[in-house]
């Protein structure tokens, strides 16, 4: 269980949140955008490769913070295998047919894959207030996409948005089994080394189903790959597992509820969809699941 922060660690936590709904809500437009010029699964292990080597230049630096013992190697093979190669090799596939907001939107499930985590294996607590913020939350999110997921000329394929929901799936066990298991261990070190070891898992499959050939470094794919290394998952996932070990898991997979709205925002400023009354009336509900989530009544 995590342990009670103290004064300084209760304000940078929500900062430090809030940074990881903006990166991650961006990244989802980014992942198209290398997309466009590259196989998924080669795309994928390059953006992990080149965050496990930034994050290995990170790591004399981050250790002086960080003093945890190294994670067990099962922990970290098993986190690599799921949270990044499993996870994410699910994703780019999928986000090949899915629109950006969409595939935002159907991640979303995994707050709710947390919170079932949370109360059935790390032995926490939902009050009343915060399951009714869940499910005010959730039905935000479907009230994003109604609109579009009831139009017959929808860009929405059922079976590569039925594949992304595994991505979710395979995600929430790993992040059960750090949640359980590795809240002793280096977070720094989990990351680098799940990192690396995903980055090795998806070259593998890459090598197996792809054409290295095929990959083309155009300037917006490049740009997009590094943001997505550096940004979007070196120095995200690295605040990511520090979170995971200081504040309930069920709070932190809130993210996954508010990504989705600023993802469709975003993709609706670059030309991916349009926001119409559904949107906006989704994302009123969203902020207010999110707000019934996280705050909590004063004795």
């Amino acid at each position: 269980m995590p342990s009670a922060p103290d004064s300084r660690t209760r304000l940078v936590v929500p900062l430090l949140i809030a940074f990881l709904c903006l990166v991650w809500g961006s990244t989802w437009w980014a992942i198209r955008v290398c997309l466009e010029a590259q196989p998924p699964l080669f795309s994928a292990a390059l953006r992990f490769a080149l965050a496990a080597a930034t994050m290995a230049l990170l790591v004399p630096a981050l250790r002086r913070f960080d003093q945890k013992p190294a994670p067990p190697t099962w922990l970290w093979l098993a986190t690599g295998a799921g949270s990044f190669a499993g996870s994410y090799g699910i994703l780019y596939v999928a986000e090949q047919h899915v629109p950006s907001g969409i595939a935002a939107v159907l991640w979303a499930v995994f707050p709710l894959l947390m919170a079932g985590s949370g109360v059935f294996v790390l032995g926490e607590k939902l009050t009343g207030r915060q399951f009714a913020g869940f499910l005010v939350s959730f039905f935000g999110i479907v009230a994003l996409f109604v609109g579009d997921l009831g139009n017959p000329g929808s860009t929405l394929i059922v079976g590569p948005a039925l594949l992304l929901l595994g991505s979710p799936i395979v995600s929430a066990v790993s992040t059960t089994l750090v949640k359980k298991y590795g809240s002793n261990s280096s977070s720094v070190l989990l990351n680098r080394n799940s990192m690396l070891f995903g980055a090795v898992l998806l070259a593998g499959a890459a090598l197996l189903r792809e054409d290295p050939a095929a990959i083309r470094w155009t300037w917006s794919s490049s740009l997009a790959l590094v943001y997505l290394a550096v940004v979007g998952t070196a120095f995200t996932f690295g605040i990511y597992f520090w979170l995971l070990q200081r504040v309930p898991a069920s709070r932190l997979s809130l993210v996954s509820y508010v990504t989705p709205v600023l993802a469709m925002l975003l993709a609706e400023l670059v030309g991916d969809g349009k926001a119409d009354a559904y949107a906006w009336i989704g994302t009123g509900f969203v902020v207010a699941g999110v707000a019934l989530v996280v705050t909590r009544r004063k004795a």
